[in-house]
């Protein structure tokens, strides 16, 4: 594990992200870390196409909760 260094700005909105989605701070810049690089990769993909190959992943069985 690693410290990284960012702004105080950029922390203020973590926390507040972290508040709405009900994450830990640390897990909410993990997951937005972790989303831009799967965007990075993975240009022609939109948010929702990366989550949904993410939940795939691990195995999540979608059917019957999602509309196709």
């Amino acid at each position: 594990m690693g410290i990284v260094k960012i702004s105080d700005e950029l922390h203020e909105e973590i926390r507040k992200a972290s508040t709405v989605m009900a994450r830990s701070i640390n897990a909410q810049a993990e997951f937005w870390i972790k989303m831009g690089m799967l965007a990075e990769m993975n240009p022609g993909l939109t948010y929702n196409e990366l989550v949904r190959q993410l939940l795939a992943s691990q195995d999540v069985n979608l059917a019957g909760v999602v509309n196709e």
